[in-house]
């Protein structure tokens, strides 16, 4: 099954993990055939949310919601099950700066 790990931080500790660390940890996570993809993200300033309301779109600079901690990063696993990507999420190296968060994606039903 897949699962998605949102990595979070705050603006503080954005860059508190080295890339070199997240790169070792993305290889031997790719090595072990669980990892699907995986990349960091640029600081949520950089952000644009658009919106479509009424047919009509709209775009903000910066992030949809104010909060302490940004979405930083993914990584897109394949596990067995919730607790194997549980257990590989708190192997995350930013994991020890922020939180992640783990989802499992849903297959989209085609009717």
């Amino acid at each position: 099954m897949k699962y998605l790990c949102l990595v979070y931080l705050s603006q503080e500790n954005w860059s508190a993990c080295p890339d070199a660390t997240c790169f070792a940890f993305a290889e031997q996570l790719a090595a072990s055939g669980r990892m699907l993809a995986a990349e960091p993200l640029h600081p949520v300033g950089t952000a644009t949310t658009v919106r479509v309301r009424n047919g009509q779109m709209s775009m903000t600079d910066g992030p949809f919601a104010e909060t302490k901690e940004q979405l930083a990063g993914f990584y897109l696993i394949d596990a067995k099950d919730l607790n194997e990507a549980v257990a590989v999420a708190s192997k995350i190296p930013p994991a020890q700066y922020g939180s992640i968060e783990v989802r499992p994606v849903r297959e989209l039903a085609l009717v």
